[in-house]
């Protein structure tokens, strides 16, 4: 019998890891800014906000770049894309999400608002 049983808390326990990882992610967030890429280079990002105030950020090992809505680089920032930069939590230089965004999307609406 704990032969059966055992599967089925493996499972279990994956499943309960798979759904609460997201949660977790998003725990560690802190806080996002918009504004235009300076230069990308490496791990660093130079980026402007809205009030054309430099601003440089690290990348976190596991960040991710997203280019109007699909997986990307750093590299792939190129100078004067609109970005939206997710924080660390507590940390303001290092940056968990680049998001690059279409010209004509609008930052108020989630993903980019197309």
């Amino acid at each position: 019998m704990v032969y059966r049983v055992l599967p089925l808390f493996l499972v279990a326990l994956a499943l309960v890891a798979f759904v609460s990882a997201p949660a977790l992610a998003e725990k560690n967030a802190g806080d996002s800014h918009e504004g235009k890429v300076v230069s990308a280079t490496g791990n660093k990002l130079v980026m402007t906000d809205k009030d054309g105030k430099e601003h440089t950020h690290t990348l976190a090992e596991n960040a991710k770049v997203m280019l109007d809505g699909k997986a990307g680089k750093a590299a792939d920032l190129r100078p004067g894309m609109r970005i939206r930069v997710t924080t660390k939590k507590g940390d303001v230089n290092t940056a968990l999400r680049v998001e690059a965004i279409d010209k004509n999307a609008d930052f108020s609406k989630p993903g980019g608002g197309k």
